[in-house]
Formats: structure tokens, C-alpha cells, sequence
């Protein structure tokens, strides 16, 4: 009879204490895996719908004057006319070390208009790359060609215009292709042409207001881009809209912090429970410890069926831990994320990571109760019986 088979008996014969060691380290496994994977899926979820998300850098024309708004409320009168930028240095954008992070670029051209007796402001825009810049649109009707409209849900209400209704426009007309859903945003004011046909009605051919870029993903060093495109369009400032984003991603942080900080407090509790049960384990053999080292068992030989059990028993703990957090973490997602598949994806580091640290406790826990038991006097343990 080997160590190895003594273990394996050892085991069956007392199936409680293997069982309750077992519990105690698939709860503690289960919880960080659990943890683990759905701060991991949330982040990934995140990330995903930063590509999605639309504009998150602008480039507008820099200006000496201060701005006279606050909270979107207008406190001065004083108007001026604002120097614009040329298409062509936009163009240079695409020469910036990280262009291929750049989803879309939209430039953007604004104006005032009269439409009957209704002054509009008007926004010339690349309707190729909306579905990126303006992912929350959704259009009652289609997208506009050059001699064609999209209107705001306001600017419709107030205009009282509908899809196929034609506008003048600086003798200029044009046809209502599309009405925007409510949109919560600026945008329901504002009437949309295409990029070309606002620079001719604003006589303004080559110029735009100011550009919209779609950058702010997970890999964009985005800082750093920032001051890409200040370097090539020195005529711009440009500014990164990433303050709510920064906010999801910062709680998102420490939530993964705290929740690291439980995670340690339950794989502790589940060692506290190897090590009480491993210890009760080794006082009722004590009589069957004396027997081995009478019969010429070493004490390496005792410590290392007291580890043999331990790691057997973490080591499925571990298995079983890792697809129970898995699951757990699938369920938690589908409550806590919108729109979310629910899918967490196998993560072998993760998997690994899992056996590792049930393996770890197991035999941490048990170290103490395995030198206790080699320690015994086999003299003192045959008296016993």
C-alpha cells in the first residue's frame, strides 16, 4: 500500500470532512472567479460601446474671447464671426501616428437660416459617417441627398413640416427626406444638410465650423492623440469629451478594488475552515498516524499524505469553484447590464489562476495540522489505543 492509496482511502472513509473542506474552498473560489468575470465583462461591455459611443473628440477653431454660456444658457449679446477651419488641414489628421485608432471624422458646418418666419440653425454634416458620429439617431424617413433635409423633432414640431414637405432656403429649395426621433440633445433644433450643400448655402466652400472624431476606444491613448492633432492643425484646439466615461471606468475601478478586498476576506475564511477541519482530521487519526510510524513511516512520509489530501480536495475545489463563479457571473451580468448577451467568455488565465489558489489555500491551511501530525509521538499514540 502506497501514500497514494492511503489518501484516497482516507478520503472515502471520511466523506463529511472532505466534503465540508471541499464547500468551504468552492465558495471562496466561486466568489473571486465570480468577481473576477463580471467586473472583467463589464469592463469589456464598456469598452465595446466606447467604439459606439459617437464623437468623443472635437476640433473647433481657436478664439481669444471667453465664453459668455453657462449650462447651455446664453448671458451676453455680444456676437462675432468666428475664423473657421479649412477642410484641407483636416485632412492632415490622417497623418497622425495613431490614425488607425480613428473610427470616423466629421466635419460639421453651422449657420443660421430663416424658414418662413423661424430662424434655424443649420448644420452641414457627412451623412457616410452619422451611423458612427450619431449612433442615437434613428430617422423617420431616409437620409438626404444634396438637394435634401433631415429635421430635428422640435425643429419639426415648431416648423410644422413633415417627410416629402419642401423648404426654402435662401431661394434655394429643398425636400424633408427625414424627421429625428427625439433625441434628448441639441439636436432636436437643428435642421441637417449635407456637408456640400450648407457650404453653398453659407457661402462657405472648403470651410467647416469644426470637426467631430470617433476615437475614444479602449486601446486610444487618447491624451496623446489629442496632441497629435493639435500638432498637425495648428489652428484648432481640440478637446477630448471623455468625462463620463472617465466616471463609468473610475467606479468601475473601485468597485474592482472592494470587490478584490471581499474576495480576500472569504478565501480567508475558507483557509480558516481547512485548517479547523484538516486539524479535527489528524486528532481522530491519531491512533492510525502511531500505527504508521511504527510500522517505519518518516515524518515526510505523514506530511505528505496530510498534503495529498489537501491538494486533491482544493484542486477540485478550484474546478468546481471556476464554473460555478462562471455561472454565477453570466446570471449577475444579465441584471446589472443593459443589453448585455450575458456571454462571459472562457478565461484559461482565469481557470488557471483559480486551480492555483484553491490549490495554495488548500495547502497552506493544511501545513500547521500536517507538522502537528508528524510530530506525533508514536509511543504516546499506541498508548492510546
Amino acid at each position: 500500500m502506497n501514500l497514494k492509496s492511503i489518501t484516497f482511502r482516507n478520503l472515502l472513509r471520511r466523506k463529511g470532512k472532505a466534503a465540508f473542506v471541499l464547500a468551504g474552498l468552492v465558495i471562496g473560489v466561486s466568489t473571486v472567479v465570480g468577481i473576477i468575470s463580471f467586473v472583467e465583462a463589464m469592463t469589456n461591455d464598456i469598452n465595446h460601446k466606447l467604439e459606439k459611443y459617437g464623437a468623443n473628440i472635437l476640433i473647433v477653431p481657436k478664439t481669444e474671447n471667453l465664453t459668455l454660456t453657462y449650462g447651455g444658457l446664453s448671458l451676453g449679446g455680444v456676437s462675432f464671426e468666428m475664423e473657421e477651419i479649412r477642410e484641407a488641414e483636416l485632412a492632415r489628421v490622417s497623418s497622425i501616428k495613431n490614425a488607425r485608432n480613428i473610427a470616423a471624422l466629421g466635419p460639421l458646418v453651422l449657420g443660421v437660416v430663416k424658414v418662413d418666419s423661424h430662424k434655424v440653425l443649420m448644420a452641414g454634416v457627412d451623412f457616410e459617417v452619422s451611423e458612427i458620429l450619431k449612433p442615437w439617431w434613428k430617422i423617420q424617413g431616409a437620409l438626404p441627398d444634396h438637394n435634401g433635409l433631415i429635421l430635428g423633432a422640435e425643429t419639426a414640431r415648431i416648423l410644422n413640416l413633415k417627410v416629402g414637405d419642401r423648404v426654402n432656403i435662401k431661394h434655394k429649395e429643398l425636400i424633408v427626406s427625414g424627421v429625428l426621433q427625439p433625441t434628448g440633445s441639441q439636436d432636436d433644433q437643428l435642421v441637417f444638410a449635407n456637408l456640400a450643400t450648407a457650404q453653398s448655402i453659407f457661402n462657405k466652400s472648403g470651410r467647416v465650423s469644426m470637426a467631430e472624431v470617433a476615437a475614444l476606444c479602449k486601446d486610444c491613448p487618447i491624451d496623446e492623440m489629442v496632441k497629435q492633432i493639435s500638432e498637425v492643425i495648428p489652428g484648432g484646439k481640440v478637446m477630448a469629451i471623455q468625462q463620463v466615461v472617465k466616471g463609468r471606468m473610475e467606479t468601475l475601478e473601485h468597485f474592482k478594488k472592494f470587490s478584490y478586498g471581499i474576495s480576500g476576506v472569504i478565501l480567508l475564511i475558507g483557509s480558516m475552515v481547512v485548517l479547523v477541519t484538516m486539524m479535527g482530521s489528524v486528532r481522530e487519526r491519531t491512533d492510525e498516524i502511531g500505527i504508521f510510524r511504527a510500522i517505519g513511516f518518516r515524518k515526510r512520509h505523514i506530511m505528505k499524505i496530510v498534503f495529498l489530501e489537501a491538494g486533491i480536495v482544493s484542486g477540485l475545489a478550484g474546478i468546481i469553484g471556476y464554473f460555478m463563479g462562471l455561472g454565477s457571473s453570466k446570471i449577475a451580468i444579465t441584471f446589472f447590464s443593459e443589453n448585455h448577451s450575458g456571454q462571459v467568455p472562457l478565461n484559461f488565465e482565469l481557470a488557471i489562476g483559480a486551480f492555483g489558489i484553491a490549490l495554495l489555500v488548500g495547502l497552506l491551511s493544511s501545513a500547521y495540522p500536517a507538522f502537528m501530525a508528524s510530530r506525533l509521538d508514536p509511543n504516546d499514540a499506541l498508548r492510546a489505543l
